[in-house]
């Protein structure tokens, strides 16, 4: 997803957080349900959020296939509590990424309904350049598309990426995304207009791939 929807130096050191017993919710509307793995957790955002997010996610790296992040800690501030208003509408959910055993957010994974009932969604994904490379990503995406199918009942998960941005094209074919189409000069950045490649996962193609339940994430509903 590389047009964030929502509009508008300082220390990137991960902050530890002691273990807890992780209970998740289906009741995502009120609150998101923390989603962990061997590694990752995906987290609701909370409003302390903003630094390390401001610091990670506006890098040139990062930010170059997306649309403008927001351009202070401040604006990030605004951001968090906008997913919040999202969240409650029932329209749009954006998780924290952190690693096991730290509670410093490093990236976000967002999921926003296309249409009403989140039949049809796009989703998308930033992670500070430091984490690439490192499986923070394919962990984090396999247990947002385990949320995105089993909780939000999508049934088709769409994501578009700038035919120049291998990394993230090369990251959503790893996890099971089909190429469907280029959206010709659909993104613009910066005065600088780019092809998108259109990719979808469906929900029957992710569940046949998928016949044994995954633990990160199923084992801890309750």
């Amino acid at each position: 997803m590389e047009n964030m929807p929502y509009r508008e130096g300082l220390s990137t050191e991960l902050r530890a957080v002691e273990a807890t017993t992780t209970v998740t919710s289906s009741d995502w509307r009120s609150g998101l349900p923390v989603l962990t793995g061997g590694w990752v957790t995906l987290r609701e955002l909370r409003t302390d959020d903003a630094d390390s997010l401001f610091a990670l996610l506006t890098t040139e790296e990062v930010s170059r296939f997306i649309s403008p992040p927001p351009s202070s800690v401040e604006g990030f501030k605004k951001f968090i509590e906008w997913t919040r208003q999202q969240r409650t509408a029932g329209t749009y959910a954006c998780f924290a990424v952190t690693l096991k055993g730290f509670d410093t957010a490093i990236g976000i994974f967002q999921v926003r309904a296309s249409d009403a009932g989140f039949d049809t969604a796009e989703w998308g994904f930033a992670i500070g350049s430091p984490f690439w490379g490192t499986g923070v990503f394919q962990e984090g995406a396999e247990m947002l598309l385990e949320f995105a199918f089993d909780t939000l009942h999508v049934r088709r998960l769409e994501a578009r990426a700038a035919v120049q941005n291998g990394r993230g094209n090369g990251a959503l074919i790893k996890v099971g995304a089909v190429q469907e189409a280029i959206l010709r000069k659909s993104f613009v950045k910066n005065g600088r207009t780019y092809d998108q490649v259109l990719f979808a996962i469906l929900e029957q193609d992710w569940r046949a791939g998928h016949d044994v339940d995954v633990p990160s994430y199923r084992a801890l509903v309750h």
